[in-house]
């Protein structure tokens, strides 16, 4: 809750600091690419899981695990690609948005949550599976749901 609370002020400093949405963004993607490479150990030794067997175990470990341990929320996973590497977290309620209404009309390329995107893609190096992750859809910009896509690249190597 203490996260959620002071996540506003976090984004609301960036965008003081930075004059272009996109650098808050990348921002926001960096940092939380360095709490997913951390915060990896906590997931494994808390949730006690298993190696993932396909990509399909993995998006639903990260839906169904990692998001419920560390928001309380549980997103749909939705399969995008008929290759099955391409994936969608489609969160009905994003806690880090329970204090914001709307983005303001200058920062409508802004990517409020975008630390969510960098988490999910640090912690997934850390266990040798490179990805892309961005926003589809947000609720902050006028979408129904908030939907992140994952896509798997490839399988790093030890």
């Amino acid at each position: 809750e203490l996260f959620v609370i002071t996540y506003g002020a976090l984004v609301a400093q960036l965008c003081k600091d930075y004059e272009k949405d996109e650098d808050v963004n990348t921002c926001l993607d960096r940092m939380g690419y360095g709490i997913g490479i951390r915060l990896i150990d906590d997931f494994l030794a808390r949730s006690a899981v298993k190696k993932c067997r396909s990509y399909s175990e993995t998006a639903d470990m990260i839906a169904q695990v990692a998001f419920k341990m560390y928001l309380g929320v549980t997103p749909r996973v939705s399969c995008t690609s008929a290759a099955g590497n391409e994936f969608s977290l489609i969160l009905d309620k994003n806690p880090l948005v329970d204090f914001v209404e709307e983005l303001p009309a200058e920062r409508a390329s802004l990517c409020y949550c975008n630390l969510l995107c960098g988490v999910i893609r640090g912690a997934l190096e850390m266990v040798h599976l490179a990805a892309e992750v961005t926003f589809l859809q947000d609720r902050l910009k006028g979408d129904a749901v908030t939907e992140i896509g994952i896509t798997f690249l490839r399988k790093a190597e030890d």
